[in-house]
């Protein structure tokens, strides 16, 4: 597939992407309180649309392609029109995209919601036992835990807003969560993540090998050393570098022959899911690179895009994606989560390809 091949794909994937919504409210998650959590749909703030504007901007700024610029800000006005939204973990994640837009556009509106939610992250965000970030979502303190999806949502975008707001606390802080959740959330034996850990009962919950949590890693850990740039022989960048080789060791030996990995990695009877699969694409393209990882995973990650473009349809839907996925105390839990189109797979698909048009220059 040749460069406008992929560039074709990529478009229609953000075609569908931008047009995703739950009209049924089959997805909806309903809170104790009564508020009505939509994860489905691009136009609502959450995390889901929060991932699919960041693949967006990744695109913008490989290809300058003003129509897919237009759609994020587009995106920003009209939500900065309604009430505020709820700060929490996943809500966080906007704000990544939004740095990106402010170094693009200079749009002054922008700058104080950029200070005001990195000042929240960091003095105000509750934290665990150890300092780590506890995994506060719409409607659940999850008290005392943490999860593997927080480095993705909170603590890359507290990277690049110390970065590009100066403050080189919120780095230091963004190196701490790493190490934090590196240290309750990798599995020794294997190099893979679990999904959680929480000090209430000291322990991983189901102890699986969740695969888009495991994906978030993979994405979040070669995300964070391109934006720190630390020098080759800095304690923190050796030990995510071995981490991120560590998991990858073991990923190359659970792909299935198809490209896709399984839900629960190590759990063949699993379904197969493209999410995941794409964000582990991604992060092992970058990792290559950019020099992170050996060039022996190439196979590995080729071989997912290839998947990838097999289970994006006619419409420019990511297929066999896994619905929004909270923390299961059982592998069966995991296991029946539907599958269904999200904004995060249509995202994460296009970081995927993205990254691979690099291998196509």
């Amino acid at each position: 597939m040749n460069r406008k091949e992929i560039e074709t794909k990529i478009e229609l994937l953000i075609d569908n992407l931008v047009n995703l919504s739950d009209p049924e409210g089959k997805y909806v998650v309903t809170l104790s309180d009564g508020r009505k959590i939509d994860n489905k749909s691009f136009n609502y703030w959450e995390w889901t649309s929060g991932i699919g504007l960041y693949g967006m901007m990744k695109y913008y700024k490989l290809t300058g392609n003003k129509r897919v610029l237009k759609i994020i800000i587009d995106w920003f006005d009209i939500q900065f029109k309604n009430p505020p939204v709820e700060k929490n973990v996943n809500t966080m994640v906007q704000m990544l995209t939004l740095a990106y837009l402010y170094e693009e556009t200079r749009n002054p509106i922008y700058l104080p919601y950029l200070e005001t939610w990195g000042d929240w992250l960091f003095h105000d965000m509750p934290r665990t036992e150890d300092g780590g970030i506890q995994h506060v979502v719409f409607g659940s303190e999850n008290d005392q835990q943490l999860w593997d999806d927080t480095l993705m949502m909170s603590i890359i975008p507290l990277t690049k807003l110390g970065l590009l707001l100066n403050k080189p606390e919120y780095v230091e802080e963004a190196k701490k969560q790493f190490l934090i959740h590196i240290k309750y959330l990798c599995d020794k034996k294997t190099g893979l993540w679990y999904h959680g850990w929480t000090f209430e009962g000291m322990h991983n919950f189901a102890e699986v090998h969740w695969g888009r949590g495991n994906s978030w890693v993979t994405i979040a850990i070669p995300e964070f050393l391109d934006l720190v740039a630390l020098p080759e022989n800095d304690a923190v960048r050796q030990i995510l570098v071995d981490t991120l080789n560590r998991q990858l060791e073991t990923l190359q030996t659970c792909q299935d022959k198809s490209g896709l990995w399984h839900t629960i990695l190590l759990d063949p009877t699993s379904y197969l899911e493209a999410s995941c699969t794409a964000g582990f694409a991604f992060g092992t393209l970058r990792g290559i690179r950019k020099r992170y990882v050996d060039k022996k995973f190439i196979n590995m990650g080729l071989k997912a895009v290839q998947a990838v473009l097999d289970n994006i349809d006619e419409t420019g839907e990511l297929q066999q994606v896994s619905a929004g996925t909270a923390m299961g105390e059982h592998a069966d839990f995991y296991k029946n989560i539907p599958i269904t189109a999200m904004p995060y797979g249509q995202s994460m698909a296009i970081l995927a390809l993205v990254e691979y048009l690099y291998f196509n220059i």
